[in-house]
């Protein structure tokens, strides 16, 4: 009550927000006169001037009022179009960096050129995030003519560029792609090995379309690069065969499709044990022993994939290859796989070919990627009802932009039938209606299946009509163009992020260019455009009269934001429309998560059948429904997120870290500080803190030097000496290290030594990250069962990562001493020599415990730098355990395969 009475003293903070953005729209328009009476050479040296005020200490929002008259004056002369005051009110929202929220049709790419050339006046690059590589080609091109007049440059990220033209894309004024590109493209960055190789620039200013769909929807998936790991494709087919046996046995497993999780009953466990052993998948022991962990592992996600994942809803299959398909956009999502063998038992289930597993070697979730820009900002026709959600993840408040004109369409409740053949065959006899008036008319379906099968009811009936979903993506832009014509009919899976407007009488420029394609005289284009601007005209007309488009949504999504987005295609700019859902207790939404009284209370009612109710208290139930899984989804990606920041802590300091070692030119104090914790960390486990000689472990510290240092020391005659404590024989061993890396670096020269030891830190730090990284997965799935012994997964998660990360750092310490100390020139030039000495010792970075293995296994190349010689024994032993490739333990200088270990 008072925070409604507070609403109509003091206005909603939307209200209060506008009004400070309504007071600055005077001045803009004030200057538009003096602007327009400016020559083109005049218009575009202000960009000149506005960058020399910038660089005398002016700011952006003292120069905002002019930069937008400027903005505006020359889209009007480029494009043709004049920028409405309402676009200029969501143009300084998004300078502000906030999110617009304006109805589709309101020109929201037009509204990004005021936030984007005043933002790009800094020369600091401002990114123009979209949701598909189409519209990032069809963004740029459409507007690089508009920067370019104003004296910018625009580039634009697609798949399949080089890294210069990504180099020249990224150092452009504005760059356009999609989030993937951008964020594929951090990451890659961060797996070069100079600075020179790097692609991005330092992050300055992000304005993403689509928001909603971007930083919501999205972000449920984390960007990763993988690489292979071990090939366990006949293991996923065998567990198939299994699994598809139990799923026939309902018994034996538990479905909760509200969390979307599937558990083996203990009748299933026992079952798929007793199926696994028949095949001979279990050779010893049962399910849950340790030695079969990943068979537990395969099964579980073969499970979900056979009972959670249904083809043509969730993915299709193409050309041999399961291919998601996004439930937001209804698009297909190629080159995209889900994790953790889920993609291969779904690829297992549709008898296509397995492909390989893959290893995380870096990842981020869009979170905590777009989280890096200084300024964030966004648009979209809905993003009111997550608003809470953008404030809290990325502190990001919601301006709802009114519309230019008011709005005309129609809203009509829900019909809620008993089930869904009746919905279906209302939609059905709707559809026919609104076409006999000659009104176009948008189906909406949350599924292929579910389109293909009203599309089969409306073919029996006789009716024309185009369908839009995964299967026919190529002619979406011409389906799309055509939807606004008198009397079409079009059923599209979801209408997220299609990027084409529906125009009434259909869409001038796309059928303009579909009639010219291939048409070379300029005459004969120009009577052909004329014609069809024409018909147009007079479909448009026809169609306003009828009613304008009319939207049928055939059930509800789990996200109010999808319904609204399939309504929000009718009535664009004052245009009329009508919209209407039809929902049966049948649909998911209805079935799982609205309250049971529903359906009891329809059923006590007596419906007869093809009945329907109708009123606005079903259609408040509905959105409580919704509100409730949405809450539960902002939980799942909240809770998601809080994991992440975890890793996300450490990968930043990693990534600053390793910048840091790529900006250096020297790097032997590094290499030195790493030599010395690594010989403290051998000398203290084997000689206890102040302890006697008599417990010392002289044997094993000898044989450690040995194979971590190259060096092959009197340790025991040190020993022997007065006084000798532990930190003295450290300080011995160091100086020992220290002479025979001086000498090494004598050999080799100091200039090839320095690339030697900045490409071991690098290659190492990746190698131990990248294991790091493969434990902290393994780590996350079994860390929810820490709750059963009443303590906090996520605490005991940050304990525990942190001690890993720190094990990280102990390994990759020890990795790059060993390595740096087996390094040695070799006798005969190579032909790449850099390549040849940096990896002398052919030791490959793969686990610690292979490396630790060759590392044991390497002789010296040449006598030790102290001049003592090996007892026979030991050089008996690096013969036999020495790679062939390795340089001979005998001091030769040549390759181990060429002197002592040449075949007989």
């Amino acid at each position: 009550m008072f925070a409604r009475l507070a609403r109509a003293l003091f206005g909603s903070a939307n209200d209060r927000s506008l009004k400070a953005y309504q007071r600055r729209i005077p001045e803009i328009n004030a200057l538009e006169p003096s602007v327009q009476a400016l020559s083109d050479e005049q218009l575009q040296h202000k960009t000149v001037e506005f960058r020399e005020r910038l660089s005398k200490g002016e700011t952006l929002d003292k120069l905002l009022p002019e930069a937008f008259a400027v903005c505006r004056e020359a889209s009007k002369r480029v494009l043709g179009k004049r920028h409405f005051d309402v676009q200029l009110l969501g143009g300084m929202v998004l300078h502000d960096g906030r999110i617009a929220e304006m109805r589709t049709g309101e020109g929201k790419t037009l509204v990004a050129t005021l936030a984007v050339y005043l933002n790009a006046l800094s020369g600091k690059g401002v990114h123009v995030v979209t949701v598909n590589d189409y519209l990032a080609r069809r963004d740029s091109e459409e507007m690089s003519v508009l920067y370019g007049f104003l004296g910018l440059t625009t580039g634009v990220i697609i798949p399949n560029l080089s890294d210069d033209e990504r180099r020249s894309a990224y150092a452009a004024d504005i760059t356009y792609g999609t989030n993937n590109e951008f964020g594929f493209d951090y990451l890659r960055d961060n797996m070069k090995y100079s600075l020179e190789e790097m692609v991005q620039r330092p992050f300055n200013h992000a304005i993403v379309d689509e928001v909603d769909s971007i930083l919501i929807d999205e972000a449920r998936t984390p960007l990763i690069i993988s690489g292979p790991a071990d090939d366990s494709s006949e293991l996923y087919r065998s567990v198939d065969l299994v699994v598809t046996q139990l799923v026939k046995e309902p018994e034996t497993f538990d479905k909760d499709e509200k969390l979307r999780s599937v558990t083996l009953t203990e009748k299933g466990s026992d079952r798929v044990e007793e199926i696994l052993a028949e095949a001979g998948v279990l050779k010893e022991g049962g399910l849950y022993d340790v030695h079969n962990v990943a068979v537990v592992h395969h099964v579980q996600q073969s499970l979900r994939a056979h009972t959670l994942f249904t083809r043509d809803v969730d993915y299709i299959v193409r050309d041999g290859k399961v291919i998601i398909i996004d439930e937001f956009t209804g698009r297909m999502m190629d080159g995209r796989r889900y994790s953790d063998g889920l993609h291969q038992a779904l690829e297992a289930k549709e008898s296509v070919e397995v492909q390989q597993e893959n290893q995380t070697l870096a990842s981020i979730t869009f979170q905590n990627y777009f989280r890096l820009y200084p300024k964030l900002s966004g648009m979209t026709g809905t993003a009111m009802t997550e608003a809470d959600e953008f404030a809290e993840i990325y502190n990001l408040t919601v301006v709802e932009i009114p519309t230019n004109r008011p709005v005309r369409r129609i809203d009509t409740d829900d019909e809620v039938y008993l089930t869904a053949t009746e919905k279906y065959n209302a939609v059905a006899n709707l559809i026919q209606e609104v076409r006999e008036k000659g009104q176009p008319t948008l189906v909406g379906t949350t599924s292929i299946e579910k389109s293909e099968y009203l599309s089969h009811i409306l073919t029996q009936r006789g009716i024309k009509h185009n369908v839009l979903n995964a299967r026919h993506h190529e002619r979406e832009a011409s389906i799309v163009a055509q939807a606004g014509a008198p009397g079409a009919i079009t059923i599209a899976t979801n209408m997220a992020g299609r990027g084409t407007d529906i125009k009434l009488g259909g869409n001038l420029d796309m059928l303009v260019h579909a009639c010219t394609d291939g048409i070379e005289d300029e005459a004969e284009r120009a009577r052909i455009a004329a014609e069809v601007q024409k018909t147009v005209e007079e479909k448009h007309e026809a169609v306003q009269k009828a009613g304008g488009l009319y939207v049928i949504g055939t059930e509800r999504h789990e996200s109010r934001r999808v319904d609204n987005q399939l309504r929000g295609r009718s009535g664009r700019q004052g245009d009329p429309g009508n919209s209407r859902f039809f929902l049966s207790l049948e649909d998911d939404l209805i079935r799982i998560f609205a309250s049971d009284r529903m359906a009891a209370m329809m059923q006590k009612m007596g419906l007869k059948e093809g009945e329907a109710i109708v009123h606005p208290w079903l259609n408040k139930a509905l959105e409580k429904a919704q509100k409730r899984v949405e809450a539960r989804n902002f939980d799942m990606r909240k809770n998601t997120l809080k994991y992440d920041d975890v890793m996300n802590d450490q990968r930043k300091e990693v990534y600053a870290q390793r910048r840091e070692y790529m900006s250096s030119n020297d790097l032997a104090h590094v290499i030195a500080d790493l030599r010395l914790h690594t010989i403290e960390d051998i000398v203290h486990a084997h000689i206890p803190e102040k302890a006697f000689v008599e417990a010392w472990d002289i044997d094993g510290l000898t044989k450690e030097v040995i194979k971590t240092l190259n060096l092959n020391l009197p340790i025991s005659e040190w020993a022997a000496e007065d006084g000798m404590d532990e930190h003295g024989m450290i300080e011995r061993i160091e100086a020992e290290a220290q002479k025979a890396q001086a000498s090494r670096t004598a050999n080799m020269g100091p200039e090839l030594m320095r690339m030697i030891e900045k490409q071991v830190i690098l290659t190492t730090f990746d190698a131990v990250w990248k294991e790091h990284l493969h434990g902290l997965d393994q780590l996350r799935q079994g860390i929810g069962l820490r709750a059963y012994g009443q303590r906090d997964p996520l605490n005991e998660y940050k304990q525990e990562a942190f001690q890993m990360f720190t094990g990280m750092l102990d390994d990759m310490r020890l990795r790059v001493t060993q390595t740096m100390s087996h390094i040695q020139a070799v006798s005969e030039p190579p032909a790449y020599p850099e390549v040849e000495a940096i990896m002398a010792t052919n030791m490959e970075e793969t686990s610690s415990a292979e490396v630790d293995s060759i590392a044991a296994a390497q002789a010296p190349p040449i006598p030790p730098a102290n001049g003592i010689q090996p007892d026979a024994e030991l050089l008996q032993q690096w013969y036999e355990t020495t790679p062939r490739n390795a340089p001979c333990p005998c001091g030769s200088g040549q390759k181990f395969k060429h002197c002592h270990g040449r075949l007989a």
